[in-house]
């Protein structure tokens, strides 16, 4: 087999570089919180109800979802508008910043807040990288570039594991350093409370660093050059971002209705739908008027001559299927281990389970992304919601304590709900043309994390008001949705025979 990496430039291996690097610390950030849910929310809730924290920790993750879903198509349109590499380095510095501030959290209300700052520009990083590695590197690698990205934020997600646990072996030591760094006792005794959550958090704000590394050593993509010579990136309008601010009060809508618990659950399915078409109308309003601007010079179509907005519905349909399954189930592992062993005590038992879900994941995107370039995107696809639906359900309702099953069914579970971030940086770029690629692939993704934030909500409170706080029951519920991929697959384009990316 000939090696898809044989004729590469330095531009290429850069781009690749920095792609690489961001995506392994978007899962270092996305990492972070599932780790740190638990002893953080006890810590500023004052509680040690599991219902309570799992219900934060549900809003939370929806606001964090919520916020990478509107990062998403922000910085797609300003990667489309001034190019690939100068939005990247802004969404870059975005959520380093706003993670690190997180460990300076006072309350749950701040830490939401900071949380979804720190998403917006995750969401755009996401979109950016893929358009810019897709698009530089040449198509018959696009398989096993599409695996590195799913096994990139896998690696990340590992590596904020490992650093907890090397946290927890050194926390002694690190209060004695902070103590007799002249800091306030009281101030080294927050940072280390709770297992020192607050440190990990901290770490968030490291990738800062890449931010210059993008800007001094990748360059443009050549394709998008292409299209700022030709003026087609000139009808990006910023007023335009107006619609996506407008559409981003409906999934805050959202959010609201169901952190309230005095709201009926009527009137939560209503709002929650009015703000799910709020939230569409917006986040494609930019499209729409470019779209617009540029009728009578050309048509822009996608994948199977089909209209880019059916698109950008249908990417993120599929997208928030995948998103929800693991964002409603596996993503809860972490805090059940800390719940299942909060009265035996057994060390580092959170950090262990995200390990085994990282390493599942890692050989999953790889396997995925390989799997789909070869034998068709649709089939691959359908048969990794067959895999997800039985290994989520074996991993829930197979498992009452922590111990080697445990783990041994987590990590078959992070295989396989995760190889879906395998599959879609392989499927969604070939369904947008340059000019609107990373707009389109932005929301397809990124809007499926709004789907997904819905559906994570219903897990925390499927936990607080009808499972009394069992994970298991709860996230089987979720893992359901994998049903209605088996469907939704099938409506889609297949894209497997379309050589080059336009």
């Amino acid at each position: 087999m000939s090696n898809p990496f044989a004729s590469t430039t330095r531009g290429q291996w850069a781009a690749l570089t920095a792609a690489f690097l961001g995506w392994l610390f978007d899962g270092f950030e996305m990492g972070l919180f599932p780790l740190v849910a638990d002893p953080a929310l006890r810590d500023l809730l004052q509680t040690q109800d599991s219902g309570e924290t799992g219900k934060w920790i549900g809003i939370i993750t929806a606001g964090f979802l919520v916020g990478a879903a509107t990062g998403g198509v922000v910085f797609g349109w300003l990667g489309d508008r001034i190019g690939r590499v100068h939005a990247m380095a802004i969404s870059i510095l975005t959520y380093a910043l706003f993670s690190g501030l997180c460990g300076f959290a006072q309350t749950a209300t701040q830490l939401l807040i900071l949380r979804v700052i720190a998403s917006l520009g995750m969401g755009g990083e996401w979109s950016l990288g893929v358009s810019l590695v897709m698009e530089v590197w040449p198509s018959k690698s696009r398989g096993w570039l599409a695996g590195l990205i799913g096994a990139a934020s896998n690696v990340g997600f590992i590596l904020v594991a490992l650093l907890g646990m090397a946290l927890n072996q050194v926390v002694g030591s690190l209060e004695i350093l902070l103590n007799s760094s002249g800091l306030p006792t009281a101030t080294v005794d927050m940072l280390l409370h709770n297992g020192g959550w607050r440190i990990l958090m901290m770490c968030g704000a490291v990738p800062a660093v890449l931010t210059f590394l993008v800007r001094i050593f990748v360059p443009e993509s050549e394709k998008w050059e292409v299209e700022h010579q030709s003026g087609n990136t000139s009808k990006w309008a910023t007023v335009d971002l107006l619609g996506v601010i407008a559409g981003s009060l409906g999934p805050i809508g959202i959010l609201y209705l169901w952190a309230n618990d005095n709201v009926s659950l009527p009137v939560r399915v209503i709002g929650t739908l009015l703000g799910l078409g709020m939230a569409i109308m917006g986040y494609l309003y930019p499209v729409t008027r470019y779209l617009k601007r540029m009728e009578g010079e050309k048509v822009i179509l996608g994948a199977g001559n089909q209209p880019v907005r059916k698109l950008m519905i249908q990417g993120a349909i599929l997208s928030g299927i995948a998103l929800l399954g693991t964002w409603g189930s596996l993503q809860w592992a972490a805090p059940w281990a800390s719940d299942l062993t909060k009265v035996n005590k057994i060390a580092n038992a959170k950090e262990y389970t995200q390990i085994a879900l990282g390493i599942g994941a890692v050989i999953g995107t790889i396997l995925a992304a390989i799997i789909g370039h070869r034998f068709g995107r649709r089939v691959t696809y359908f048969g990794l919601c067959v895999l997800s639906l039985v290994a989520s359900l074996t991993f829930f309702q197979t498992n009452t304590e922590y111990g080697p099953w445990f783990l041994f069914t987590g990590f078959l579970g992070g295989a396989t709900t995760a190889a879906f971030y395998g599959w879609l940086p392989l499927y969604l770029p070939e369904l947008f043309p340059t000019s609107v690629r990373a707009t389109g692939q932005g929301f397809a993704f990124n809007f499926g994390r709004i789907l997904a934030a819905v559906g994570t909500l219903q897990t925390g409170a499927l936990m607080k008001q009808v499972f009394d706080g069992s994970y298991s029951k709860a996230c089987s519920v979720m893992s359901l949705v994998y049903l209605l991929g088996m469907v939704a697959i099938w409506f889609v384009p297949e894209t497997k025979d379309e050589e080059s990316l336009s």
